[in-house]
């Protein structure tokens, strides 16, 4: 069985270790963070060098997409896989698409023929309605909905309780208003 490491030991990266406990698919996930110390952290990010070979799995939890896409890159380059993180209690339609470091959280739903690209985040309760296309390192905040078709640009939050419609959103600094 294979061990995860994660990258950020904050809230969004305890949520991302159970939902990797959840899945019964990693032996052992630890962490690395920068400003944190406990017995799941092994060291600071900066680590993650030293630790391949060790581990052939990582995430980096990191709830800014942007930084999150940087350690996306940072960790391929190293040799790391990203894994796909599907927490047992989320549905995900066998004809759904999930990229590459793409987590879908507890009571999330994936519809039919959606597409969740690299690095975004489905988190819990979101919905992706089926043929809606989820931007790399994108992030549906807990409760917000891309209706049918709908798509979500790269890097873009879609916050709590908001609705993207098909093709009538406006971003504004990198989230739907």
């Amino acid at each position: 069985m294979d061990d995860l490491l994660i990258l950020g030991a904050g809230g969004y990266g305890h949520t991302v270790a159970e939902a990797a406990r959840a899945m019964g698919r990693f032996g052992r996930t630890v962490f690395l963070d920068d400003g944190q110390t406990g017995s799941e952290i092994l060291g600071p990010c900066a680590d993650y060098a030293r630790l391949f070979g060790e581990f052939r799995f990582a995430y980096p939890a990191f709830g800014a997409n942007t930084l999150r896409a940087e350690w996306l890159e940072r960790l391929e380059r190293a040799g790391y896989t990203l894994p796909v993180l599907v927490h047992p209690r989320a549905y995900v339609s066998p004809s759904a698409a999930l990229s590459p470091g793409a987590v879908v959280l507890a009571l999330a739903a994936v519809g039919a023929r959606a597409s969740v690209a690299r690095g975004a985040i489905v988190n819990m309760g979101a919905i992706a309605d089926h043929d809606c296309v989820i931007g790399a390192c994108a992030h549906l905040a807990p409760g917000a909905i891309v209706k049918a078709g709908g798509s979500v640009p790269a890097q873009v939050k879609v916050e709590s309780g908001r609705v993207a419609e098909r093709g009538a959103y406006m971003i504004q600094e990198g989230t739907y208003v």
